[in-house]
């Protein structure tokens, strides 16, 4: 006899998710019916709306805690609002900056013909298709962190991943390196997933369940097989370590965030993160903590290479995305040391970390996209130049964010490097402390090298300048700049905060 079970969902925690996944459904049917010259603002529009709606249903259910939220495969808790409400906070930043159309159009300048036909091409080539594929991305981000069911948590990262590969092409018309990034990018993320997918099977081979509670209880157990642990262990952190950018599996960061539109790179590049690591996080926290003596000594590995790695590479940089992008690596592997701390002091300092080094990415891709040439963004490094001394307000900003990655004290990048690899020290592992102070110093050098050229070398007249930025870039990297230090100056709300909400439910 077949027994049917009804499916019990709560709407109120779920809500969040919903609601961001109804905005991008409208925003298809905006993109089928509505008339191209109604097409952005709609867009811009509804986006806005969604993610705005989201936040506030999610303050609203701040103080709920569940694990059958969607039959057991979604657990919300402290540590999973955290990360849901650090994910909208940076896409209703990310997409003010989005919205500048100007990132993601033809240059019409550059074209044959009248000013009218050029205004008007620039005007037909507006992809505002990237709006509703922004709303999935972040639906998927979404339940990422917060999925309990490995089933469910793989068709979160597919419903995050497949998005972002088609947003990093969104230049295609004007280079082909925005064409190569959504290539490899996909690619790459494809043979990631098939790894993820390999990890779940053999969990699900020595626990006979696909949710982190039961993993957990055969790990603790010790019924399972104890090859398939390790391998689904490996095989599941291939993928996940591949989203965050850990090295050996960083080889897409570098050519995609050079390729892609960079607002699209500053998106990417700072809600990814959040997710990904909030995924990992629960996953070794909630599962493979009694099981530490067997993953932690390769985790501790890759954390120590990718730091190393992302800091030496980036000094050998010409490009200022690609210089971002090294230096995103060096950050996955000091925001592996959470991970690895496996500890409260980790879990709050891993969202802490999150949460400002995302603001501070925004705000550093904003400010790439304002100088440009005849040819639009120039991000060679030596034509930066001067810089300080053409528009001094705009190196000033770019300046900040690098101190903050660089973890300069007053900036949000000092509360958080301290933070973590407090929680580092205090789980015994030395060598992640060691490795990180000597890192961010060897980072601080590029960083630093980059204010150097600003602001104490005089400029050269090569065509490059720094262009009035739209109100949406203008209220970007101000609020991303002013969250920036204001963690940097007064972080005690927010810690504590942290400390009194992030925990996690089995």
């Amino acid at each position: 006899m077949i027994t049917f079970i009804s499916p019990t969902l709560e709407y109120a925690i779920l809500a969040p998710m919903l609601i961001v996944l109804a905005g991008a459904l409208i925003g298809v049917l905006i993109e089928a019916f509505a008339p191209r010259s109604a097409r952005a603002n709609s867009q811009l529009f509804i986006t806005l709306t969604a993610l705005v709606l989201s936040l506030a249903s999610l303050i609203r259910v701040r103080n709920s805690a569940s694990t059958t939220a969607a039959m057991e495969s979604v657990t919300f808790d402290g540590a999973g609002m955290l990360l849901q409400a650090s994910i909208l906070v940076i896409s209703i930043i990310a997409v003010l900056l989005l919205a500048d159309q100007e990132n993601f159009t033809a240059l019409a300048s550059a074209l044959p013909g009248s000013d009218e036909e050029r205004a008007s091409l620039q005007k037909d080539l507006r992809v505002t298709e990237i709006y509703p594929l922004t709303l999935f991305a972040v639906a998927g981000m979404m339940l990422f962190p917060v999925a309990t069911d490995l089933i469910t948590l793989f068709v979160a990262l597919e419903v995050l991943s497949l998005p972002l590969y088609l947003l990093a092409g969104l230049s295609r018309r004007r280079r082909l390196m925005s064409q190569e990034a959504a290539l490899k990018y996909f690619l790459l993320g494809a043979f990631s997933s098939a790894f993820f997918l390999m990890g779940i099977a053999y969990l699900y081979g020595y626990s006979a369940s696909t949710t982190l509670a039961g993993i957990h209880a055969a790990v603790v157990g010790g019924t399972g097989n104890d090859i398939y642990l390790l391998l689904g262990i490996a095989f599941l952190s291939i993928g996940l370590l591949f989203k965050v950018g850990a090295v050996p599996f960083h080889a897409w960061s570098p050519d995609v965030y050079q390729g892609a539109p960079t607002a699209v790179t500053a998106f990417m590049a700072a809600a990814t993160k959040v997710a990904a690591f909030g995924a990992m996080l629960r996953i070794f926290y909630v599962s493979f903590a009694e099981a530490l003596y067997q993953w932690r000594p390769a985790l501790i590995a890759i954390a120590l290479i990718t730091m190393v790695f992302g800091s030496l590479v980036a000094i050998a940089q010409r490009d200022v995305k690609r210089m971002l992008a090294y230096s995103s690596i060096a950050h996955a592997g000091f925001l592996l040391s959470g991970v690895i701390a496996l500890n409260k002091s980790g879990l709050d300092a891993s969202i802490f970390y999150l949460f400002a080094y995302g603001v501070a990415t925004v705000g550093a891709f904003g400010i790439v996209t304002l100088v440009r040439d005849s040819a639009g963004e120039v991000t060679d490094l030596n034509r930066w130049s001067g810089l300080g001394k053409r528009s001094p307000w705009v190196a000033t900003a770019f300046a900040g964010f690098l101190l903050a990655f660089a973890g300069i004290p007053l900036t949000s990048g000092f509360i958080g490097k301290f933070s973590i690899f407090s929680a580092a020290y205090e789980s015994g592992s030395t060598a992640i402390l060691i490795t990180g102070v000597l890192s961010s110093a060897i980072a601080a050098f590029f960083y630093i090298r980059v204010i150097v050229l600003m602001f104490f070398k005089d400029p050269v007249e090569d065509g490059t300048s720094v262009v009035i930025p739209s109100l949406y870039t203008q209220v970007t990297i101000i609020v991303s700049a002013v969250v920036t230090f204001a963690l940097g100056i007064y972080p005690t709300p927010l810690i504590n905060f942290i400390q009194s909400t992030a925990s996690f439910l089995r």
